[in-house]
């Protein structure tokens, strides 16, 4: 291989640091420091080592580390005067991360560990620092030799040392003195101390990442389940991805399996699998793989052991087989430790950790994960086995008695009363068995297949009928008939067919002796089915005849007249009935056109069940009642109607009723503004569509709107995972949900300075509606992406946007301000390499194209204050360019520019030409000043900063009385102005600068 020069080794670890951080950055960093080794420059080679430690430190191979430093660290001991004030700063920093990396490096022995740090303290102490990081290392060596007295002392010394220069930053101080209560158990302080990090006050690399992760479990048991989540949605966002942050990566996954949600956990598992190999950092392979084996454990238990597979060193595993492999690697480091250390605390604190149980039953974490497959859980054998068993028998007329009384109040639990009435039945000896039990059984059964309309439906019903007419239970047989004339309408059966099973069902309800108490009831029940599947079979008949528009409209007035005659009759008597029929009149109403009609309908309905004492069936009017007062922008009845609709849903045992009655209220207190209640409710109804099986669809409209209420509420971050984890169900609703979900996405992300993934968002955006025939909405989002593409360095890309957004926006002749901007963009995109005569030619362009478009607008609406503060904005946006180029010409630190006085051929500008765009400068930001001026005061801090530009640029040519005037006249008008009209800091600061201008 041919010999790096220093120079290429010099470029090589510049783009080293650019790098990743993983092991192809470590490789070339290795791979540079011996090139520097033989390169002959000791300066070069302590600049290699130096890179090559740093690389390590954000890395899964830390413990690497302490190699490159040892050497680094004999360079120092062999010429310490070849370590300037930042170079030994450096060396003595990186002293503290290998203090840390010894302790987690079990071949290292406690006897050399303590050498180390006795090292550390002695040359800390010689050079003048604080005792502060050598106790902080003290303490990662007590802790990891399980010494509680000295963890105690060394924590209590850290904390009262003085900060300084060696002291780690606030945030990860932090983290470490949060984690010394939590591992002890006291999980309140440890959130208490850790609240500096969590609220956003201290930051900093890997903070708040790891406090984050390290805080899920005490959130959990101090039951702050909700904020448990957040911080995983937000905490898991940050670590994704980063090879450095497995511990909290493996915290992650087990807050996930400890929570009822080891799907998730297993996603983020599968995603980072490629970590589970043999670590460098044994340490830190141990912590990840304790919490993998925790999620591993749990799938066991429920029955995943054989049935999921997880890829390993390239090939898929079993959940069992995975959890053979890493438990016995996490063992093997656990003993490793515990022999260097002379205990056993390590490998107990493990066994402990993944042999851990669930803190709940399930959280609801708002991110889609695909469910586990359904499995027999594996439950450990009772310690005690019942005695006496009890009789199958035993308790059974109490449970079918519920189940009837639930069965004929329309109850929401009878299905799964009558499925446990059947098991109980089915263990009984046939000669045993209750015949009208079993009919009964028999009967929600067949209810059940004509529900999920099943082509066995219409036989079970049929052999029901038969059975309770041997039984002479001729009201039952009068509803069986019923059902048999429904489920064929559904079948779609020829409708004189139908017609004939309707009336047969009528005639055995008319037939019921007079004395049977539910006589009534089935005939109401049989008319009102009948008009319902009547109106049907006209739709079907019109739709054959071709006579759509008379069909409908006769077939429309025909059942709104019978379902009236049908209110008027058993009003008093049916709740229920009426109830069902008046909510269809509520729906016909609105199917017309007429919402202020179906209101009072469908309020009339839902108070009906609920005075009959069946506040269930209250649900559907109510949410429907709730959507049309939306609609017609009365959102507080709207509330009302949702909050009564989720207050009757309690005993609703349908899941998917269950979403949508929460998604319902959830979107009504988002558009009131109540965006932390709302989030709430979108997150219950996305866990009840979960559970229905619709995921993709009702889950994913409330993920949606959870997002938004999370965003809301300003957390950009929850909301921003939350949509992305459903943005594929989102884009298969349709194009216009597609393209919001990608504009609300791009917003996120550029709020959360994702420039790169909010520009592909916006881009994607731009894309779908490349088709539209309106080409404002393709405009927005490529000017958009072009800002997010600048953003993120892309100039190129974001010209190229940029270019796009133009054309697009001059087509619709509408966007004059967007123009504008797009023009201003390029005009400095133009300079983002080189200033030099061309490019700022080029910028100047863009500026006065866009002064033109501005001016042509104003002509036309002198007065638009949006305009004239644009073109207030572009003059000194240009002032700004000319003083870039001014800039480029003045000698740097090095001495280095031009100062001939009349400029050459080579593009330099000379004294006069430096003075020309000087003065050109000034009089660009007088003139924006002025317009800013006649905008009123809510401009002050821009005129201000045009005037303040001028001050200082006349200073510059000479002038400095006539900067210090202009700033004067502002301070006094602006002293004249009513108390708290301006800036608080306007006029101390304008005065300070006609201070420095006049000494």
């Amino acid at each position: 291989m041919t010999a790096m020069t220093n120079e290429e080794i010099r470029q090589g670890l510049q783009q080293n640091r650019g790098l990743p951080h993983g092991a192809a950055r470590n490789a070339q960093a290795e791979a540079l420091t011996a090139a520097a080794e033989v390169s002959g420059d000791p300066a070069l080679f302590r600049h290699a080592l130096i890179t090559q430690i740093d690389a390590y430190e954000y890395s899964a191979e830390r413990t690497r580390m302490v190699i490159p430093f040892a050497r680094l660290l004999q360079e120092y001991d062999r010429d310490p005067a070849a370590f300037d004030g930042s170079a030994a700063h450096s060396l003595f920093w990186r002293f503290k991360w290998v203090a840390g990396r010894i302790v987690e490096s079990p071949e290292i022995p406690i006897e050399t560990v303590t050498r180390w740090l006795d090292d550390m303290e002695r040359r800390y102490r010689i050079a003048g620092y604080s005792e502060r990081a050598v106790r902080q290392s003290e303490f990662y060596l007590a802790h990891a030799t399980g010494d509680r007295e000295r963890a105690e002392r060394a924590i209590a010394r850290w904390r009262a040392a003085d900060r300084d220069a060696m002291s780690d930053c606030r945030a990860c101080e932090t983290h470490t003195q949060g984690w010394f209560w939590a591992d002890r158990g006291e999980d309140a302080k440890a959130i208490e101390v850790w609240e500096p990090v969590l609220g956003g006050g201290q930051t900093c690399m890997e903070e708040p990442h790891r406090v984050l992760a390290r805080s899920l479990l005490p959130l959990v048991r101090l039951g702050r389940a909700d904020e448990a989540r957040s911080h995983h949605l937000r905490g898991y966002r940050l670590a994704r991805g980063k090879e450095s942050l497995l511990r909290s990566l493996g915290e992650h996954i087990e807050f996930c399996a400890l929570t009822g949600n080891e799907a998730r956990g297993l996603e983020i598992l599968s995603e980072h699998a490629v970590h589970l190999v043999p670590l460098a950092d044994v340490d830190t392979q141990m912590e990840f793989l304790g919490g993998v084996l925790v999620l591993l454990g749990r799938l066991n238990r429920l029955g995943h052991g054989a049935d999921l597979s997880v890829p390993y060193e390239g090939t898929p595993r079993t959940v069992d087989e995975l959890y053979g492999i890493l438990h016995g690697q996490a063992l093997a480091i656990a003993a490793r430790f515990d022999a260097r250390n002379g205990s056993s605390r390590v490998s107990d604190e493990l066994r402990e950790r993944i042999g851990r149980e669930p803190l709940l039953d399930v959280l609801p974490l708002g991110v889609r994960s695909a469910g586990l497959p359904r499995a027999v859980p594996v439950a450990p054998a009772p310690a005690v086995a019942p005695a006496r068993p009890e009789a199958p028998g035993a308790g059974l007329d109490a449970l079918v008695e519920r189940a009837r009384t639930a069965r004929d109040s329309g109850h929401p639990g009878a299905d799964a009363l009558w499925a446990e009435v059947a098991l109980r039945v089915r263990s009984l000896p046939e000669a045993e068995a209750d015949p009208l039990v079993t009919a009964d059984v028999a009967d929600q059964q067949a209810l059940a297949a004509a529900r999920a309309g099943t082509k066995e439906a219409p036989r079970l019903l049929a052999d029901v009928r038969d059975r309770y007419r041997a039984l002479g239970r001729a009201e039952r047989v009068a509803l069986t008939e019923l059902r048999l004339a429904t489920v064929a309408a559904q079948s779609g059966e020829e409708p004189g067919r139908v017609r004939e099973l309707l009336a047969t069902a009528l005639r055995a309800a008319e037939a019921l002796d007079p004395a049977e108490p539910l006589r009534t009831r089935r005939i109401a029940l049989a008319e009102l089915s009948s008009m319902r599947v009547e109106s049907y079979l006209r739709t079907v008949e019109a739709t054959r005849t071709q006579d759509h528009e008379h069909g409908e409209e006769h077939g429309h007035e025909v059942l709104v007249a019978e379902l009236g005659a049908f209110v008027a009759a058993y009003g008093p008597d049916l709740a229920d009935l009426t109830a069902e029929a008046e909510e269809m009149l509520g729906r016909l109403a609105l199917s017309a056109g007429d919402p202020d009609r179906a209101l009072p309908l469908l309020a009339s309905a839902a108070a009906r069940v609920i005075e009959a004492d069946r506040p269930w069936e209250a649900v559907d009017p109510l949410v429907l009642r709730a959507g049309v007062l939306v609609s017609l922008e009365r959102p507080e009845e709207a509330e009302q109607a949702a909050r009564s609709a989720v207050e009757h849903a309690a005993e609703i045992v349908d899941a998917e009723q269950q979403g949508t009655v929460r998604i319902t209220l959830a979107d009504v207190l988002l558009r009131r503004g109540s965006a932390a209640e709302a989030a709430e409710h979108a997150l219950t109804a996305a866990h009840w569509f979960d559970q229905a099986g619709l995921t993709s669809e009702g889950g994913a409209q409330a993920r949606l709107l959870l997002a938004r209420a999370y965003a809301g509420e300003g957390r950009t971050a929850d909301a921003a995972e939350v949509l992305q984890s459903t943005l594929a169900d989102l884009l298969r609703h349709g194009e216009g949900q597609a393209v919001s979900a990608r504009d609300f996405l791009g917003n996120l992300l550029r709020e959360l300075r994702d420039a790169r993934g909010a520009a592909e968002q916006f881009l994607l955006a731009a894309e779908l509606v490349q088709g539209w025939e309106d080409p404002r909405p393709q405009a927005g989002f490529a000017q958009a992406a072009a800002d997010c593409l600048s953003d993120a360095g892309l100039a190129e890309e974001a010209v190229a946007a940029y270019e796009r957004a133009l054309e697009l926006r001059r087509l619709t002749g509408e966007a004059v301000v967007s123009e504008a901007r797009i023009l201003r963009s390029l005009a400095w995109l133009g300079l983002r390499e080189t200033v030099t005569d061309a490019t700022t030619a080029a910028a100047r362009a863009r500026m006065d194209e866009a002064a033109g478009v501005l001016e042509g607008a104003l002509a036309l609406d002198p007065e638009d204050p949006e305009l004239r503060s644009e073109l207030a904005q572009t003059w000194h946006q240009l002032a700004q360019v000319l003083d870039r180029r001014v800039s480029a010409e003045l000698p740097d630190e090095d001495g280095n520019g031009d100062e001939d006085a009349d400029g050459d051929e080579d593009g330099t500008l000379g004294a006069a030409g430096v003075e020309a765009l000087r003065r050109e400068e000034v009089g660009l930001w007088e003139r924006a000043a002025a317009l800013y001026r006649t905008l009123g005061t809510a401009y002050l801090q821009e005129r201000f900063q045009c005037l303040n530009n001028a001050a200082w640029t006349d200073q510059e040519l000479g002038r400095p009385a006539a900067g210090a005037a202009r700033i004067t006249a502002l301070i006094e008008e602006v002293g004249a102005l009513p108390e708290g009209t301006a800036p608080e800091w306007l006029l101390p600061q304008a005065e300070r600068v006609v201070a420095h201008l006049t000494a």
